[in-house]
């Protein structure tokens, strides 16, 4: 039986970020999506997700769900046995970016929080594709639901995460990098660099995506994907 499958979604979104993939893989493999608003550390996060998972399992994180799972990687390299980066970063984060969530935190525990979600997750990130319209209900959808709460604890260890480059160096698993190639988030060669970090990491990228390509390409990413979790596990 295939390994189960633990889909770890971005900031201020839910399962609802994998709905196409969880539907394609879930005839066949374990699957389960675990939320990020846990704790306002990546390494508490982490912490929690690894007493929810399965002993064994392959890990995909799209954007703030990537910085967990380097973090998850860290922590329990022998628990993880092939893992998915989606258009996310191994860097910690900038100072200036850092200090401009300072005012979207006060904005939400002030009642603002439509105005927090629009710029944490601006349309701009979004690719021009035929599924643009339907990426950005979902993304207002899930937002509403993620809430004021969770999105502080998520913006304070996004502010707060580590440098995962040498976590990068040490992997072993089969690793896929993927990429919207319209994303303005994370851009395309900062994510082609982490995957030239890693030892035996392949790097796709879906044109014409954006920073959900889960959502914006969900057929390509679910095909991507079902490759990833075809290789083989022993890699050397």
């Amino acid at each position: 039986m295939p390994e189960p499958i633990v889909f770890l979604p971005p900031m201020l979104c839910d399962a609802r970020a994998f709905a196409h993939q969880i539907m394609a893989f879930s005839a066949t493999s374990p699957v389960m999506c675990l939320p990020t608003g846990l704790a306002d550390t990546m390494e508490q996060i982490a912490r929690e997700i690894l007493t929810q998972a399965p002993p064994k399992f392959a890990l995909a994180g799209l954007s703030m769900g990537g910085c967990i799972a380097l973090e998850v990687v860290r922590q329990a390299p022998g628990r993880v046995t092939r893992l998915a980066l989606i258009n996310t970063t191994a860097q910690s984060e900038l100072p200036e970016i850092a200090a401009a969530r300072e005012p979207r935190i006060v904005a939400a525990r002030a009642g603002r929080f439509c105005d927090v979600v629009h710029a944490e997750l601006p349309p701009s990130a979004i690719g021009q594709g035929p599924y643009r319209s339907d990426t950005l209900d979902a993304m207002g959808d899930m937002a509403r639901d993620v809430g004021a709460d969770a999105y502080v604890m998520q913006a304070r260890a996004m502010q707060r995460r580590p440098d995962q480059t040498p976590t990068l160096r040490k992997m072993r698993q089969p690793t896929l990098v993927l990429s919207g190639g319209e994303d303005t988030v994370y851009p395309l060669r900062r994510q082609q660099f982490m995957a030239e970090l890693i030892p035996y990491a392949q790097h796709r990228v879906i044109a014409g995506a954006g920073h959900l390509p889960t959502l914006e390409a969900p057929q390509a990413a679910a095909d991507t994907l079902r490759d990833w979790m075809q290789q083989p596990l022993v890699l050397r």
